[in-house]
């Protein structure tokens, strides 16, 4: 981001010498990275040491929760529940016939009709009474608010509830005031699920309006005293001036697109950068670190190119590595899957 930093990012200045010496190493990777990007985009500098423990093919499976249920797929279509509020969207990996019957479907309060690509915009067509821009909702004990955007979604992504389980367990088990890091951090969701667990969060989004949503539930969850810091950024910049700053966090959650832009035009391609940004992330850690979380969407790669990736990256670490896929159970009789996104997750 090339502006002054807020008020709100900024940490407490160290003694110069201090702060040279934790610059000194993060500058020499930096280096690297630019004499690799200039030849070979995807070049990730290799490390010493032990690859951690692997586990993969692991599948984490969204069901039951209050607040969110999958009704009914099929026919290029899902059928949901968010809230009090019943939707249809697209969804181009629902290639069998529905189970429900079409009064079910008919009952929808808000259909989306348009492109049937991810991020492809169209429009919500309200069969009933015209709803308003958004509704309340509930997961996790975290009230926010859903969301009807351009572009199908609807301000939260339902499978990443197990992540987010997880997350919280493991910051109450920690004890104290864990430091989380929500790069990608879109609506806020699972900053403030941290923060409700005890947690100091940092949420970087590039998109100024995703920042305005994620204060808009911040204080629909009555959560405004919570230490939560919402920086409008781009998030490879961030986390190279964090680096410099020789910050450390505990949980570090990452959300990448495959394509972005930062607040200032920044360029983001997921497989030219993402192993830059996950070698980065790695030396945020703290010693004690939770955990380190990567979910990609819509990419034409497997999530054993993730695992690989994220194992190499944690080389010396220790703990273990588990990637595989993120998926939604159907409710009801026919309880089918639906698999909605790649991820990989490092614990200690």
């Amino acid at each position: 981001m090339r502006r002054d930093e807020s008020k709100s990012e900024r940490h407490p200045l160290k003694a110069v010498s201090a702060k040279s010496a934790a610059e000194r190493p993060a500058r020499v990777r930096e280096e690297k990275w630019e004499k690799a990007s200039a030849s070979v985009p995807i070049f990730m500098p290799r490390r010493d040491g032990a690859r951690p423990e692997g586990r993969a093919p692991v599948i984490l499976e969204t069901s039951g929760e209050t607040g969110y249920r999958l009704l009914d797929m099929g026919s290029g279509l899902k059928l949901e529940q968010y809230g009090d509020i019943r939707i249809v969207r697209p969804e181009a990996q629902a290639l069998w016939p529905r189970a429900l019957p079409d009064s079910e479907w008919d009952a929808a309060d808000a259909i989306f009709s348009g492109d049937t690509e991810e991020d492809g915009a169209g429009r919500w067509r309200f069969p009933g009474a015209t709803l308003g821009e958004t509704w309340p909702m509930r997961l996790l004990g975290v009230d926010f608010f859903g969301r009807f955007t351009a572009f199908r979604h609807v301000g939260v992504f339902p499978e990443q509830i197990v992540h987010w389980a997880w997350m919280t367990e493991a910051i109450k088990a920690h004890g104290g005031k864990p430091k989380v890091l929500n790069l990608f951090g879109y609506t806020g969701v699972a900053s403030l699920a941290a923060a409700a667990a005890g947690a100091e969060v940092t949420h970087v989004d590039a998109s100024k309006k995703a920042i305005g949503w994620g204060r808009e539930n911040q204080a629909l969850a009555r959560m405004t005293e919570k230490p939560i810091r919402w920086i409008c950024d781009d998030a490879m910049k961030f986390i190279e001036r964090e680096q410099r700053r020789g910050n450390n966090y505990d949980i570090i959650l990452t959300d990448p697109p495959r394509f972005g832009r930062g607040p200032e035009g920044e360029v983001w391609q997921l497989f030219d950068h993402l192993p830059k940004m996950l070698d980065i992330c790695r030396e945020l850690l703290s010693p004690k670190a939770i955990g380190l979380v990567l979910t990609a969407y819509s990419i034409r790669a497997s999530f054993y190119s993730m695992h690989e990736l994220m194992m190499e990256t944690m080389r010396g670490r220790g703990g273990l590595v588990e990637s595989g896929e993120l998926i939604i159970r159907e409710d009801g009789a026919a309880g089918r899957a639906l698999s909605t996104s790649l991820f990989s997750r490092w614990t200690q």
